[in-house]
């Protein structure tokens, strides 16, 4: 599938790029080697190399229709101040799992609830899900702000390598 801009109101979603107009590698960097990240996201980017892989990887998922995968971008900057995607695709079972991020200084300003938001409706319209679920650690305030703000309803809760994971869903129908 062809990644697709979409407009989220106060923002624009866009795919990640690494080229001479746009390099969003050093904020990927910036957001993988923050504490508060560490914490919550396991995949680990430590240098500019490892966030253009990151970039590859996830232009690849999309060409291969295992994720479609954002950058939430400042609409007059293009600045990039998180992430949000849908991943685990199944197109013939409607679902799909939500993931986001939000680099550090743009936090608790809505970028991912409202990212995520948007994406949500791009999976409803554009691939037809019907069902997406949203899971996080215990103790991820966050993630639980952003569930509620979009719409996701607590299912259960699971046991992940030994972490309580928290299981969120949303029906988009």
């Amino acid at each position: 599938m062809e990644p697709v801009e979409i407009n989220a109101g106060r923002y624009y979603l866009r795919q990640l790029r690494a080229d001479d107009r746009i390099d969003d590698r050093p904020s990927i960097l910036e957001a993988f080697t923050d504490p508060i990240s560490l914490r919550w996201i396991s995949h680990r980017i430590t240098d500019l190399a490892g966030a253009g892989d990151y970039v590859a990887m996830r232009a690849r998922q999309w060409a291969d229709d295992e994720r479609c995968s954002w950058a939430v971008a400042d609409q007059n900057t293009g600045e990039l101040l998180g992430e949000v995607g849908l991943k685990d695709l199944n197109l013939d079972a409607g679902f799909a799992a939500a993931a986001c991020w939000a680099a550090p200084r743009h936090r608790n300003r809505g970028v991912v609830s409202d990212g995520l938001a948007a994406a949500l409706r791009f999976g409803a319209g554009a691939l037809g899900l019907t069902r997406v679920e949203y899971l996080f650690q215990d103790g991820n305030e966050s993630s639980r702000r952003v569930a509620e703000k979009c719409g996701f309803a607590y299912d259960r809760t699971v046991d992940q390598c030994g972490a309580k994971v928290h299981v969120w869903t949303r029906s988009l129908v």
